[in-house]
């Protein structure tokens, strides 16, 4: 089992950056695939990126493919999401999934794969 508590949101104007942070409490955190979803007000809970056990294994979202960028440290039991040009279309509630996997396997666009969940972390970008 593992819990997960996000940060790193704020308050920024479009064009800025953001990294939040996914740290995990637990053991095998290596044995996880983390992903990053994202709810706006009103709309449903979208896929961002995930990151499967290898650091290597990365997906993203069309909407922010070429901004953003998912890395993991398993030393430090953290998962990270670098944001970059932001506007205000990525103003969110975002959350950290995760997922125990075999090493061979992808990390899952579908939030329903995850099993593990934080609170989440509000991003607001103004134009």
């Amino acid at each position: 089992q593992v819990q997960l508590a996000e940060s790193g949101g704020s308050s920024v104007e479009a064009g800025g950056s953001l990294r939040l942070s996914c740290a995990a409490s637990g053991r095998s955190f290596d044995r996880y695939a983390v992903g990053w979803f994202r709810q706006a007000p009103g709309k449903e809970r979208e896929f961002v990126a995930a990151i499967s056990r290898v650091t290597s294994g990365t997906v993203y979202a069309d909407s922010v493919k070429g901004r953003f960028t998912i890395s993991r440290d398993n030393a430090k039991k953290s998962v990270y999401l670098q944001m970059n040009s932001l506007n205000p279309e990525d103003t969110a509630i975002y959350s950290c999934a995760a997922r125990s996997v075999i090493l061979s396997m992808p990390a899952p666009r579908e939030a329903d794969e995850y099993s593990y969940w934080g609170q989440g972390t509000s991003v607001t970008v103004s134009s």
